[in-house]
């Protein structure tokens, strides 16, 4: 299954929030074994939301779309949802009655447009929050509160899956550039993902199905690099 993630939010552009629900969907995600082959940023704003979610609708299994959720001037993204499918936006019942038996809300309590959905979205309920998130053609529309979105991720979790993948590294105190050689090599011997990640150490990543190959594979290259020195 191959997925693509799109948080929405002014914030997240300006570096004023970080960025936690991409890289914690993508953990969760990688577990089930899905692939996340796009992470996005985009701002509040209905034309980008929808231009992007129409794209990755195209040529993904599923889209994850997180943040802008509610009834104030700047949460668009449930506008930006629907134009990219050419739906009406329209007053869910069932998001209002499940607010009102489990929220505890009287529908007076609610400000306008807080069960707002696409027309024919599956309403997902907000167990940690009040605006609910929904389902429309594969694109999961998530909160951006990190709690309510890893709440409402968990309803839906189980309709993610793929392959298992299996990672192990090897740390080398080496340059990258004098690796070169033996990735080559450790690459032309096993049927691994290899990836090479410079810091104070150089840490080399294997990934694939086969747990017992992805272990060779790092074994083979720890055998044929200078480990780091511990204290």
């Amino acid at each position: 299954m191959r997925v693509a993630v799109v948080t929405v939010g002014d914030e997240l552009l300006a570096g004023e929030t970080v960025n936690t629900n991409a890289a914690w969907l993508g953990r969760q995600l990688a577990d089930r074994g899905v692939t996340v082959e796009r992470t996005t940023v985009v701002p509040d704003r209905i034309a980008d939301i929808a231009r992007v979610v129409n794209e990755y609708h195209a040529e993904y299994d599923a889209v994850i779309v997180t943040g802008g959720l509610g009834p104030t001037h700047d949460d668009v993204t449930i506008d930006g949802v629907a134009a990219a499918f050419g739906r009406d936006v329209v007053e869910s019942e069932a998001a209002l009655a499940w607010l009102e038996e489990h929220g505890g809300y009287t529908r007076e309590d609610l400000t306008d447009g807080t069960g707002e959905v696409p027309e024919g979205s599956r309403v997902l309920p907000n167990h940690e929050g009040v605006a609910p998130g929904c389902v429309v053609e594969q694109c999961y529309v998530l909160p951006g509160v990190p709690d309510e979105m890893k709440r409402m991720f968990e309803e839906v979790a189980g309709e993610f899956s793929g392959q298992k993948q299996y990672v192990r590294t090897v740390d080398a105190a080496e340059p990258e550039s004098a690796l070169l050689d033996r990735l080559a090599a450790v690459q032309e011997r096993f049927p691994v993902k290899v990836g090479s990640y410079p810091g104070e150490t150089v840490t080399v990543r294997f990934e694939g199905p086969d747990e017992a190959v992805v272990e060779e594979a790092a074994a083979w290259l720890h055998e044929r690099v200078d480990a780091p020195e511990t204290e």
